[in-house]
């Protein structure tokens, strides 16, 4: 085996070494050759200096040196060393040692990268020899490539120990770990740059350095010292898991079946089984026995219910024998020529299955009937024909007599349901043509009405005598008329073509006038400041036009008109009488418009509808408003400016439609003589369909005023008035009774009464259409 390395050198230095040879080491070491196999460590940089001073006192020293004077001299430290040298008071490791050593490895024929060590031998403070290894390289999957590098390796020694040394320790390599700038300059220092991320002002006692912290560790610090959880979504007290069920189980000591010696019997169920026994000793309980097939065939039973026929009388009890139909043509014993098959045809119906053929016999012709002879399917048939007989149904049907008025519902009489309006009490005469709308103001006091001659007319009500008119609509009808809810203004609003035109009318004290004035001229002002910022060029069509009507019309109390783009055949107000709804059927996108009293403003709710729209109303206690089309009622919530449901009435075409005073029940009124009642809460079909009248409905109203009534207009010429009660009770549904039919205006051109109307308070309702009455 091969000697070490070491091993080697130690051999080099210390034996086989002539006086030659140590001359020519020494001449070696006195040139300088040293200087390439000291150690680079800056912990022996200054020994290397006075080392340096010492040898450079000049080259006549060194000339002058004996050379075997050296040899003498180092010969006992490098037995005792380990080939080291003493130059100038100084060990220093021996140049021959290491040619020794690389000889001894090629001898050995090991290559120069297998031999070169992994160490640097330099000395100590003391001028011992001194291995400094170079640093391992970790792997990748090395256990300490995450692990914190440590720098000094004092251990647990106090850092007071160092206080008097300008170093606070050494590092892996023995290299002194200086102590870090301290005092005025690094207050100086500091101060002249930024305060980097992570400062604290603290020292490492590791290191001796600024004790530099991450972000999260400063949050984590921040949180302990204010008493809170260190990190986010940290439960301090999480839910206890049970190891174990808490409910407590009593368990038996031993799980061994009770022993039949502990039943006791019953004395009851002894005493029944006694008596099934005794049943069956004698016979009254006898044993089940499935059926045979023999008991089964004997226990049916078939009858011939035509056996002993006599002829009765046509009866609707009476069920004769059936009859065979009479022969035909084919059927004869000589039927004509053109009727007898011929020979292809006989041939084909004979190859096709009996039951696939279209007849079962085939025409013959005979001389004379004695000459037919017997039928050879006779008894077949005949037995299929019993059987058809048997297995036919026969059920008697028994007429019931049941009187229809028993089967309606019953309701309480129309006498016990007082008051509703029943007999005429006051005409309005005045009008010029028909008179399509009606309103009575929420006091109760006056009637205001609009017609086909274009006039706007104020009725005291209670007297039937006019207070007040204007003409607004030159050569267009009045289509519809609305006051405004509350009672501290007077503001009537009336439609005719595509304008709609508010009202103060003169009828009431000057205070209460001037409030309706000013409630009307208010929204001049906001009008003027447009809060818009967009050019003229730039800015859209407004969806209404607000402006004054006129000199004329101003006088007379017509002050504000607001023109839309079609023409306006229904109004509705909003309870808090700010805003009203008007709807335009011919207006397509913009048939329905919300109009704001207080800043003529006038905005299009949708941008795209869906259907022809008919008429639109407010929710009377919530932001919702109610939009009728043609066969579809769609409400929406104005807060979130979604869609709330969709009724679907079945009616053809909605005319008109009214909410309860409580707001959760609908009544529709359709062209096609329906009136339907919506039930919100329950369903988007309609609760009810009444059909009380032989034309087309056109307006139907709620009674307001807290008295359970409705009534509805048709073309017919008559208003039919009922009974609807609605209670708070979810499990009791609304109890609809009729009531009255009111007749009094004539019909012309197939229209009756156009409008319905019904006083605030009392049980009056008042009608339109070529008179009105007062009912």
């Amino acid at each position: 085996m091969a000697p070490s390395l070491q091993s080697n050198k130690r051999k080099a230095v210390t034996h086989g070494v002539s006086d030659a040879e140590s001359a020519a080491s020494g001449d070696e070491f006195q040139t300088g050759l040293l200087e390439g196999i000291l150690s680079q460590s800056d912990s022996e940089s200054e020994d290397e200096e006075d080392w340096e001073d010492d040898s450079g006192l000049g080259e006549e020293t060194e000339d002058d040196t004996d050379g075997d004077e050296i040899l003498d001299e180092g010969g006992d430290e490098e037995e005792a060393d380990g080939g080291l040298k003493l130059v100038n008071g100084k060990k220093r490791p021996s140049p021959i040692a290491g040619m020794e050593a690389n000889q001894g490895t090629e001898d050995t024929g090991i290559s120069e990268e297998d031999d070169k060590p992994n160490y640097t031998v330099t000395s100590d403070a003391n001028g011992n020899p001194r291995y400094i290894y170079r640093e391992i390289d970790p792997v990748y999957d090395s256990d300490d490539t995450d692990a914190q590098e440590t720098t000094n390796t004092i251990g647990n020694i106090p850092f007071s120990f160092y206080d008097s040394y300008p170093h606070i320790g050494y590092d892996i390599n023995g290299r002194k770990v200086m102590r870090p700038a301290k005092g005025e300059a690094l207050d100086a220092l500091l101060d002249s740059i930024e305060v980097p991320k992570g400062w604290t002002g603290l020292t490492d006692p590791n290191t001796g350095k600024p004790l530099e912290l991450s972000r999260d560790e400063l949050e984590i610090l921040k949180r302990i010292q204010m008493d809170e959880l260190p990190e986010d979504g940290y439960d301090p007290y999480p839910a206890t898991v049970e190891y174990f069920t808490s409910k407590t189980e009593t368990m038996p000591l031993s799980a061994a079946p009770e022993p039949k010696r502990r039943f006791i019997p019953s004395r009851h169920e002894a005493k029944r089984v006694m008596k099934i026994v005794r049943a069956i000793r004698e016979g009254r309980i006898l044993p089940y026995k499935p059926p045979s097939t023999e008991d089964e065939e004997s226990a049916t039973k078939y009858y011939d219910i035509w056996a002993n026929e006599k002829p009765r009388p046509d009866h609707i009890m009476n069920i004769p024998a059936p009859k065979l139909p009479p022969p035909t043509h084919d059927q004869s014993y000589n039927p004509p020529p053109e009727y007898l098959p011929t020979k292809p045809e006989r041939k084909s119906w004979e190859e096709v299955d009996e039951e696939d053929r279209e007849k079962e016999f085939l025409p013959t012709s005979y001389d004379a009937l004695r000459k037919v002879p017997g039928y050879d399917r006779f008894v077949k048939e005949r037995f299929e024909r019993c059987l058809d007989l048997y297995l036919a149904p026969r059920v008697r049907r028994n007429k019931l007599n049941i009187d229809p008025e028993s089967l309606l519902p019953k309701l309480p009489s129309p006498e016990e349901l007082r008051p509703f309006p029943t007999t005429c009490a006051t005409l309005y005469r005045g009008h010029e043509g028909r008179v399509r709308s009606l309103a009575i103001d929420p006091t109760g006091t006056w009637l205001a009405s609009g017609g086909d001659d274009g006039t706007v007319r104020v009725w005291e009500l209670l007297s039937g005598r006019q207070i007040w008119s204007v003409k607004i609509g030159d050569g267009e009808a009045v289509n519809v008329v609305g006051w405004r809810p509350g009672k501290d203004a007077i503001i009537l609003s009336a439609a005719a073509g595509e304008s709609t035109f508010l009202i103060a009318p003169p009828i009431v004290d000057p205070e209460t006038e001037t409030t309706s004035r000013s409630l009307l001229d208010a929204g001049w002002g906001y009008a003027a400041n447009p809060t818009s910022t967009t050019s003229l060029s730039t800015r859209k069509e407004p969806p209404a036009n607000w402006t004054r009507p006129g000199t004329r019309l101003e006088d007379e109390g017509v002050l504000v008109k607001a023109t839309v783009r079609s023409t306006i055949k229904v109004i509705s107000w909003h309870r808090r009488g700010d805003y009203f709804v008007t709807v335009s059927p011919t207006g397509q996108n913009s048939a329905v418009a919300i109009h704001t009293l207080s800043k003529h403003l006038t905005q299009l709710p949708f941008r795209h509808l869906r259907g022809l729209a008919q008429t639109a109303l407010f929710h009377p206690s919530r932001p919702i408003l109610f939009v009728a089309t043609q066969r579809t009622i769609r409400s929406y919530d104005l807060v979130r400016q979604t869609l709330i449901k969709t009724l679907t009435p079945g009616a053809r075409w909605i005319s008109s439609l009214d909410l309860h005073p409580a707001g959760d029940n609908l009544l529709v009124g359709s062209y096609d003589r329906r009136l339907l009642w919506h039930d919100l809460d329950l369903s988007t079909r309609p609760y009810k369909t009444l059909r009380y009248h032989t034309k087309a409905i056109r307006s139907v109203r709620f009674h307001q005023g807290g008295l359970p009534l409705f009534a509805s207009a048709s073309d017919d010429g008559s208003v039919q008035v009922f009974h609807g009660k609605v209670v708070a009770d979810l499990m009791e549904n609304a109890t609809i009774v009729p009531l009255k039919m009111l007749r009094g205006h004539a019909v012309r051109r197939e229209l009756g009464v156009l409008d319905v109307e019904w006083h605030p308070r009392e049980a009056w309702c008042v009608s339109a259409g070529k008179i009105s009455p007062v009912i």
